[in-house]
């Protein structure tokens, strides 16, 4: 009885392996001109300057992808997680945010929640002053589905429990900043 079960296990394996071996893979990612994975965030993005987001671009949308969600995140905060933004239903077929996005991107109107700040929309860096650096982790989640039922008032935590049970595919640019 092993044997056939080894047997079949190679053969799913390698016609898995066969047929996708000439494929390109392809995997979500994000980026900003303004700042690279690890940099520092430049002042302008933050509370200590004009307070406005960095302008950011992705590529490697899975296909099936139904809605793309990007949340900016605080682990180092002394209270815990600090949700500064999130964006959500963001069409599958944008390519990025532009700097200072606020309500529209490339024609689509964009849906943001409140963030802990409380207020929607991006709320730049703006850590304890000597609290030493803190990360800023930009998350894009591509979804299964859309978020329905979301309240116009729907907070920065709630938008990532609900993407959390359709996520396909993530990616993440970390940012540093202190004051």
């Amino acid at each position: 009885m092993r044997r056939p079960q080894v047997s079949t296990f190679i053969s799913i394996v390698w016609t898995t392996w066969s047929s996708n071996r000439n494929r390109p893979i392809m995997s979500l990612s994000l980026k900003s001109s303004a700042f690279s994975n690890g940099a520092r965030i430049p002042l302008r993005h933050t509370c200590d300057g004009v307070n406005i987001s960095p302008p950011l671009a992705w590529s490697g949308v899975p296909p099936g992808a139904k809605a793309l969600v990007l949340v900016c995140s605080d682990p180092d905060a002394p209270g815990g997680t600090f949700h500064h933004w999130a964006v959500y239903n963001i069409s599958p077929d944008a390519t990025g945010l532009e700097e200072g996005v606020r309500g529209t991107s490339g024609g689509q109107i964009l849906l943001e929640a409140v963030n802990d700040f409380g207020r929607p929309g991006y709320g730049g860096p703006c850590p304890p002053y000597g609290h030493g650096p803190h990360r800023y982790v930009f998350r894009l989640s591509a979804l299964s589905e859309t978020l329905a039922g979301v309240h116009v008032t729907a907070r920065c935590a709630e938008i990532i429990k609900l993407a959390k049970a359709h996520e396909i595919a993530s990616a993440e640019l970390v940012g540093v900043y202190e004051r």
